[in-house]
């Protein structure tokens, strides 16, 4: 079993405990577990219990509950609290406002079994005569399962959509197990994957094999594989145990660049693409580029691209967003790179909600190589993440100068993430602020404020001198919660003016700003940081899905302030 595997049974336990109302230090045990395994950069499948138990929130009973789920495929206790829980209900709890006890309440008191009759019992007005309910609530339930649906169905055709660390998990997986293969040649993950959209709907595998069966039998084999959907000469579909599809596609040598490129997309830049070759008389398919009968081009994207006059295009950028109109003139940019990053200013340790001690989390960033590190745990005002009050703080900042001082070759910034207050003060005083290296302001509370409120509270944040980045701006959580309503012009613009950074948080179920806001950062002239925003040493491996994103933005290295040295970075920070 892959790693999201295993995370989703142990979710799916503390999700059943919790509407139970079982011991809360329990359900904090199973998240923390489904967390950790997640964000595990190694496969735990076949690791043994003595190793499992050394992970973080893994101790001696969950490593033997994981060492079962791998070899029998669930878990006895799994299987007796969904014989407890009604159906439907669990889906309930992960609608924004709804907490298990509501949940469970709207089951027993109108029957509500699932999102849909969820939805039609508030358009009914039927939950508002609940106990503890309301119009609000209604209107706020409406509004979060419309949230849903953008984010997790953008299709509305009812596929599954996961976030792009699940689906990489798998892509990679799959990847390596084919390529174990006698006569198998490339392999290549293409489509909205390729592209490194931040949740992928299915998974578009192709490879080269002179014959198409040791390539499907072989993928029929895959672990992961709970059924083959479909099976054809050259293209066979399975469905995954998460429920993601992959669909594998034998294509010979000669056009494997032509598959690529198609398969890939999107659909509006293979339009484009397809309009230049007819003004050419060509005309491209996933065969290749031909004349007439002719084949002149298809074994590389390279090829493709220059039978229509264009250069090579990195797949981030194919959305019809302008990349045709940079290539003809030469203008496309020279896309970030992980490499590029020299410090990682976002991460929190166990002194709040961080599940690892300052002395790990400097040796796991130390061990990536930055250069820099700023430690900013919560201000007061997060007080289910045991957020520090300014003695507390001042404290940690005191044994953050004390580690410090040992390590060579790393500079170790004393950091705070402090709350947007919802009447837009900081949470912790500017005589604080202003004794720290770095300064991340965040709205955790009040995100259902009015659009004008929610903007003059970031505006506060841009405007107080000490503050030097905003953290995750719009607060969104990938098909859980969108973003709070803000305008986005008048923040861009203060921030341009104000020389406040705007950070792109790497959290696989935030990447926030989306690549969509963080291009108009640019063009509003803004500096953009990429953080991890991690919990632990292993989230500190999340910075690859915020270069993603900032690559489907266009961002080069230059626009991206932790790419400079301390020194030129220091440069850059307001006084």
């Amino acid at each position: 079993m892959e790693n999201p595997e295993l995370a989703q049974v142990f979710e799916e336990i503390a999700d059943l405990l919790d509407i139970q109302g079982a011991n809360p230090f329990r359900i904090r045990a199973y998240r923390t577990a489904a967390r950790t395994i997640r964000d595990c950069a190694v496969g735990l499948a076949g690791m043994p219990p003595e190793k499992l138990s050394e992970l973080s929130g893994i101790g001696k009973d969950l490593a033997g509950k994981i060492v079962t789920l791998v070899n029998t495929g669930d878990l006895p206790l799994r299987q007796e609290l969904r014989s407890q829980v009604p159906s439907g209900v669990r889906d309930l709890i992960r609608v924004s406002g709804l907490g298990p006890k509501r949940a469970l309440l709207l089951h027993q008191q109108l029957q509500i079994n699932s999102l849909d009759d969820l939805r039609q019992a508030a358009t009914q007005h039927r939950i508002r005569g609940l106990a503890g309910f309301g119009a609000k609530t209604e209107e706020k339930i409406l509004q979060a399962l419309d949230g849903h649906k953008e984010a997790g169905d953008e299709e509305g055709l009812g596929s599954r959509r996961v976030l792009l660390a699940e689906a990489k998990v798998f892509a990679d997986a799959v990847v390596r197990h084919l390529k174990q293969t006698p006569g198998i040649g490339q392999v290549e993950v293409a489509g909205s994957f390729r592209r490194r959209r931040e949740t992928v709907g299915d998974l578009d595998v192709l490879v080269t094999c002179k014959k198409s069966d040791p390539a499907m039998d072989c993928l029929k084999d895959y672990q992961a594989v709970a059924e083959v959907v479909a099976r054809g000469k050259t293209k066979m579909s399975v469905r995954l145990r998460n429920g993601l599809q992959m669909d594998l596609r034998v294509v010979p040598e000669e056009s494997y660049g032509a598959a690529v490129q198609y398969f890939t997309g999107s659909k509006d830049h293979s339009i484009q693409v397809r309009r230049r070759a007819q003004e050419r008389g060509l005309k491209i398919s996933e065969y290749g580029v031909f004349r007439g009968k002719r084949r002149v081009a298809g074994r590389t994207e390279h090829e493709v691209y220059k039978a229509v006059g264009l250069p090579w295009i990195p797949p981030e950028l194919r959305e019809a967003r302008g990349e045709i109109e940079l290539a003809l003139e030469g203008r496309l940019p020279k896309l970030l790179e992980l490499k590029d990053l020299r410090g990682d200013l976002h991460m929190h340790t166990t002194a709040t909600d961080g599940r690892a001690s300052l002395d790990d989390m400097v040796e796991g960033a130390k061990k990536r190589g930055y250069a820099y590190i700023a430690i900013t745990d919560h201000s007061k005002r997060v007080t289910m993440a045991k957020g520090l009050d300014a003695h507390r703080l001042r404290q940690h900042w005191k044994a953050i100068d004390r580690l410090a001082g040992k390590i060579k070759g790393l500079t170790v910034l004393k950091g705070v993430e402090v709350d947007i207050l919802e009447d837009g003060r900081m949470d912790l005083p500017d005589d604080v602020l202003k004794e720290a290296d770095w300064v991340v302001a965040s709205i955790h509370y009040g995100q259902t404020q009015p659009r004008e409120k929610i903007t003059q509270r970031l505006l506060n944040a841009i405007g107080n001198r000490y503050v030097h980045a905003i953290g995750h701006p719009t607060g969104r959580l990938i098909g859980k919660r969108k973003g709070y309503p803000m305008d986005f012009e008048t923040v861009f613009k203060a921030a341009a003016d104000q020389g406040c950074f705007m950070e792109l948080n790497s959290q696989p179920d935030r990447l926030d700003l989306d690549d969509i806001a963080v291009a108009s950062a640019k063009k509003h002239g803004v500096r953009i940081v990429i953080d991890s925003d991690a919990h632990s040493v292993e989230e500190l491996g999340f910075m690859e899905f915020g270069v993603y994103q900032a690559r489907r933005a266009g961002l080069k290295a230059q626009d991206v302030v932790n790419t400079r040295s301390l020194a030129e970075l220091r440069k850059l920070l307001r006084k």
